[in-house]
């Protein structure tokens, strides 16, 4: 089979498709016939080495997490799927799979649903990884109510536009930072308020927010305390927020990891067959085109996601 490897960290140039062979099945675990996989930017900060000094890797490595696909081998222990089942999930690396740029993968039971119903395979694979986070972030760590104020940083981008329609269909009034291009993209999501981060400063506009979901990281980080009242929470996907600043603000912050769980995943799959979500896909490359997709999804700033066709 073919799969899109890397034998050393480095940028998109390393990147290679390979001919390996097929994953074995193992207990409580499945193989899937991958059809679609989707970019996030931990596979490209996984591929630069980032992490190595907490997850070091034993090259060839196979790269990405998402992916949509059809269940071919069940193992052991494994009783809710079976050969035959369209189903998306996760099956990188990083959580007990093979790697999902390949044209099989093995993955964990666990971290893998059957496919909503209203989707095809690009759209279902463009989602595990940004739909539970932005689930875990907003109904879980920020428990967003109806009323309330919330503010999503990046919100043109892969968690942030699934973020806005999640925020939106809990009732919450929610502001969003954007580059000038994206402010009409994130209006038609149901974003209340848009603030155009190249001109303004979201820090002078905002105030007494209940919640803060920061997918940016770095200053934004730091100047999300300034828009949260007291007993307000942020969560960042980019690191630990700083205590000090927390304690002083009287408000919580957390550093998020998300964890693609069954309860999740099936939340997620219930907001996408509800229409209370869409997918959305900025560009779908084919898997041959696997380098240039990388480098799309880290210099072009795309709304949405990044989709690999593989079958």
């Amino acid at each position: 089979m073919r799969a899109a490897q890397i034998n050393s960290y480095g940028d998109s140039s390393v990147i290679q498709i390979n001919e390996i062979s097929n994953p074995s099945v193992e207990n409580g675990k499945v193989i899937i016939e991958v059809y679609a996989s989707s970019i996030n930017p931990i596979d490209w900060k996984l591929r630069e080495g980032y992490l190595k000094d907490y997850v070091p890797l034993n090259f060839p490595v196979t790269l990405g997490g998402d992916f949509s696909g059809v269940v071919k081998e069940v193992g052991e222990s494994v009783e809710n799927f079976k050969v035959g089942d369209k189903v998306f999930g996760q099956a990188g690396v990083l959580n007990g799979g093979s790697g999902a740029m390949a044209e099989f993968a093995l993955a964990t039971s666990s971290k893998v649903i059957s496919m909503p119903s209203n989707l095809d395979f690009p759209e279902s694979a463009s989602l595990p990884l940004v739909g539970v986070s932005a689930i875990q972030a907003i109904e879980e760590e920020i428990n967003i109510q109806k009323d309330q104020k919330i503010l999503i940083h990046g919100g043109a981008g892969g968690i942030g536009s699934i973020a806005i329609q999640i925020a939106k269909a809990r009732g919450a009034y929610v502001a969003t930072t954007v580059g000038t291009k994206d402010i009409d993209f994130v209006k038609s999501l149901g974003a209340d308020e848009v603030i155009d981060f190249k001109v303004q400063k979201f820090e002078d506009i905002l105030s007494g927010y209940d919640g803060v979901f920061d997918t940016v990281g770095g200053e934004t980080t730091t100047n999300s305390f300034k828009v949260l009242k007291s007993g307000g929470i942020l969560v960042s996907m980019a690191g630990q927020p700083d205590e000090d600043l927390a304690q002083k603000h009287n408000v919580k912050a957390i550093g998020q990891k998300s964890d693609a769980t069954p309860d999740r995943l099936s939340r997620l799959k219930e907001l996408i067959e509800s229409g209370k979500v869409k997918p959305i896909i900025d560009k779908v490359f084919p898997f041959t085109e696997v380098k240039e997709a990388f480098v799309y999804q880290e210099k072009s700033h795309p709304r949405g996601k990044v989709v690999l066709q593989i079958k």
